[in-house]
């Protein structure tokens, strides 16, 4: 059985939703508390058992690799007094991992987004994160949890929740056989369907744990809406060979792309970091 090591994380887009916040600043990078959007996606990936982050930037994006380095100044500046320990939580995350980059240089979308990151991958299965969506739970994380569902089917899969019918265009959209309570094997889906030609109320969120094949399926897959290439298509074509598990996942999703759910994330980590 091959293990998932490697979580592939999309950070190259410009994050327009946050402009002026994001014209020098990855959206990625942005703080919910006291930690950015891309630490809490790394730390879920680490929690999950993964050991190897691969990050597909873009220009401007520097700061993250800063982030996840050490900063000798820093260091020796704090070095001793009480705000040393404000760096003890990412001090765990770079010693608990390694971290690659690799450039996206157009904007074509996010299945080109990870196929740009094949050569940090490899031919194995890895997990793909995406850090607008902010995930929480107590006790297993979400990929964690996908991770387990993997090791049962052996093929991708794909978190997904209920929307409501009129968040439809927000999403992809699958449809399928129920194999129980949370899992479908996945025969059909639509990237951002209008609401009345959604074939269900189940949407992927920012979660993906994919098999090394879907690489060369993207490398076939033409644009589509946008003139982009939807990672949506390349799991369709996976689907059409029973190859794709939807999974409903336990937990809580933040929308962090959007700023009413950046707002609604801070206040609900702010209120669990005071009880």
């Amino acid at each position: 059985m091959s293990k998932i090591k490697k979580c592939l994380f999309p950070a190259a887009g410009y994050g327009t939703r946050f402009l002026p916040a994001t014209k020098a600043i990855p959206k990625e990078m942005l703080p919910v508390l006291t930690k950015p959007l891309l630490q809490y996606g790394v730390e879920e990936a680490i929690e999950a058992g993964l050991n190897t982050m691969a990050i597909v930037t873009g220009r401007g994006k520097r700061a993250i690799e800063d982030h996840f380095d050490i900063s000798y100044e820093l260091e020796h500046q704090i070095k001793g007094t009480a705000k040393e320990e404000y760096l003890t939580q990412i001090r765990k995350v770079i010693n608990a991992c390694t971290f690659s980059y690799t450039r996206q240089i157009e904007m074509k979308g996010l299945g080109h987004a990870i196929l740009t990151g094949e050569t940090l991958i490899g031919h194995e299965p890895f997990a793909v994160i995406l850090a607008d969506d902010l995930c929480d739970n107590d006790d297993d994380s979400v990929l964690s949890q996908m991770v387990e569902v993997y090791e049962k089917y052996q093929c991708s899969i794909v978190a997904v929740e209920e929307i409501a019918p009129q968040d439809s265009k927000k999403y992809g959209v699958i449809a399928g056989e129920f194999l129980n309570d949370n899992e479908v094997r996945v025969n059909s889906m639509v990237e951002k369907p209008e609401p009345k030609d959604a074939p269900s109320n189940l949407a992927i969120i920012g979660r993906y744990i994919l098999t090394p094949d879907i690489f060369d399926i993207l490398r076939d897959t033409k644009p589509g809406k946008g003139g982009e290439i939807q990672i949506t298509d390349a799991l369709l074509e996976q689907a059409k060979q029973a190859k794709v598990i939807a999974y409903k996942f336990k937990g809580r999703r933040f929308d962090c792309g959007s700023v009413d759910g950046f707002v609604e994330a801070t206040n609900y980590f702010y209120k669990k970091s005071e009880s």
